[in-house]
């Protein structure tokens, strides 16, 4: 079945399911941003779906992002006996519940950097992934604002100058790649409250901001961030090079939303794939020397 309308998909308090034609476009994508990650030397990587909520906390993630914080907690079985689920509301109450202590974290690099805790990095690191990603959301809308969705990062940790770097290169290549696609993006600065409120941080991104967001209309669909050393101080990644701490960036690909910006760009699945299909394979043409694009 062809869907007619760039957003018919069935959908359930922000979590739609995606068709045949919208599941094909978005690996499309995907294979072509992780393709974008992998030839500049990023390492692909597998995180786990969800984090323990204490590591998050001493990131500041719910100091920083509490309207957006999505927990886990497992049923207390005890006490469902007599708290039980609620067929009405449609939830087991907090009654029912242990302690939540498990996070679903907003963002893919989160996994990244606790993974690579405690640990010393090349200069030149990059490693790339997609992960399941979540955020409670004042309303859901399609495939523009969701509960949970798909993120493809592309993380750089080491020296100064190759996170900033990575930026650089990928605001070329996502430009590019945009313009390519008949897709026209304004790239702005975004004002999340990353840092501590009151730390010297978080005062120097008032200054200088941290984040820039590339959006079609009014949806962000993809963004750069760096976060200068903070991941790398409250993580303990250090350098090879100094043992000093790491910086770090990333790249971030909303999946579901370059499929609402694409279908509604181009009127239908078919087109919206065509044209993604021809700027990649116009790509590797360019890139083996015959004519066509290099993204």
């Amino acid at each position: 079945m062809t869907l007619t309308t760039p957003e018919t998909v069935g959908e359930t308090r922000g979590l739609p399911t995606l068709g045949p034609e919208a599941t094909r476009l978005l690996r499309l994508l995907d294979d072509t941003f992780e393709g974008w990650g992998v030839a500049a030397g990023a390492r692909p990587m597998t995180m786990p779906p969800l984090l323990p909520a204490a590591d998050l906390a001493r990131l500041d993630y719910y100091d920083n992002f509490p309207h957006q914080a999505v927990v886990a907690a497992p049923l207390d079985l005890e006490r469902r006996a007599t708290t039980p689920f609620d067929t009405t509301a449609g939830r087991f109450p907090s009654g029912a519940l242990e302690p939540a202590a498990l996070g679903l974290p907003s963002a893919s690099c989160y996994a990244v950097y606790l993974t690579h805790r405690g640990t010393r990095v090349a200069d030149d690191t990059l490693v790339t992934i997609c992960s399941w990603c979540f955020r409670k959301e004042t309303h859901y809308e399609g495939m523009r604002r969701q509960l949970g969705f798909r993120m493809r990062e592309i993380v750089a940790m080491g020296g100064r100058e190759h996170a900033e770097n990575h930026l650089a290169e990928f605001t070329t290549r996502i430009q590019s790649f945009a313009k390519a696609l008949d897709l026209p993006l304004t790239r702005e600065a975004a004002c999340d409250p990353f840092f501590d409120k009151g730390s010297s941080k978080a005062v120097l991104q008032r200054l200088t901001p941290v984040k820039h967001e590339f959006l079609y209309e009014d949806l962000a669909i993809a963004s750069v961030n760096t976060h200068r050393n903070f991941f790398g101080e409250r993580c303990d990644i250090t350098l090879e090079s100094t043992g000093g701490p790491a910086f770090t960036s990333c790249v971030a690909f909303g999946l579901e939303r370059w499929l609402s910006a694409l279908t509604r760009r181009h009127g239908s699945w078919e087109a919206a794939t065509r044209a993604v299909l021809d700027v990649t394979r116009g790509a590797s043409a360019g890139a083996s020397g015959a004519a066509g694009p290099v993204i």
